[in-house]
């Protein structure tokens, strides 16, 4: 059963990192569109602050990527990287369920 707990907790957290790039990316969106503007103290330390969080996972992903002059796939491959996580992560607790919990 601790396998089974560590995975619901690593899912958890996966979860809370999904979220933080969702809204980083709205909050980017509503930024380039000057629908708000980063001269308020709020906006502009809630950006950086999700930019802090969420460049170790996309500085070696852009690193990799060729330039596409403005357009920023990281976020995405970095969701869709999440989602693989998860399902073997499903996987994985199939497999230790069906097991009787023992692996």
């Amino acid at each position: 059963m601790l396998i089974l707990t560590i995975i619901q907790i690593l899912q958890v957290l996966l979860n809370v990192v999904w979220w933080v790039i969702i809204i980083q990316f709205v909050l980017s969106l509503l930024i380039v569109f000057n629908v708000i503007n980063t001269s308020s103290p709020f906006i502009r330390s809630l950006h950086d602050g999700l930019d802090r969080l969420t460049d170790p996972l996309y500085r070696p992903i852009r690193r990799r990527l060729p330039n596409t002059s403005g357009i920023d796939f990281a976020p995405m491959i970095v969701l869709v990287l999440m989602a693989i996580a998860n399902i073997i992560l499903n996987n994985v607790a199939a497999s230790t369920m069906a097991s009787g919990g023992a692996l």
